[in-house]
């Protein structure tokens, strides 16, 4: 795999529901998707940086969307589904791996924002494609497998001042 150098094409997929979910159940506190993107760029060239969100109708939603890409961000959103029996879902796991499998052709650097094991996989896949995986997430919250299939993690619990606001 290529070093962590300058120059190097990057590209940020931000699993918005699995960091919010990770930073709420640990800290009760929220991504600071500012300094996020920064330390995830550095001195390299930003590609494409995307957050997954789900509107689910809270408050504030709307303005956490134009925040995010205020940023640099490229917000995609998903609306939530209500089944019959009440329960919900809403994931972004698909679209974040066609994104980055897609993405994957143009750039050194997938830079994955998620501790989601079942990202593993597509981890494995574009490390086989030549493509550089960075995870991004806190280490409690994070799957082995997932930090197994990736060539660096960044445990933002280790800097949570800096992460969270």
């Amino acid at each position: 795999m290529p070093p962590l150098h300058e120059g190097q094409r990057v590209a940020v997929l931000a699993d918005s529901q699995n960091l919010y979910h990770s930073s709420h159940s640990l800290y009760s506190r929220n991504i600071d998707y500012e300094t996020l993107l920064d330390t995830v760029v550095a001195d390299r060239e930003l590609v494409r940086a995307i957050a997954y969100v789900i509107r689910a109708d809270s408050p504030n939603e709307e303005e956490f969307f134009e925040a995010i890409e205020e940023i640099g961000f490229e917000p995609k959103i998903k609306d939530i589904k209500t089944f019959a029996d009440g329960s919900k879902k809403a994931d972004w796991d698909v679209g974040i791996s066609l994104d980055a499998v897609t993405l994957g052709d143009h750039v050194d650097v997938v830079a994955l924002c998620s501790g989601d094991g079942d990202f593993s996989r597509l981890c494995s896949h574009l490390r086989h494609q030549g493509v550089r995986v960075e995870v991004f997430s806190f280490g409690n919250s994070a799957a082995d497998e997932l930090l197994d299939a990736a060539d660096s993690f960044v445990d933002m619990s280790e800097e949570k001042e800096r992460f969270l606001l």
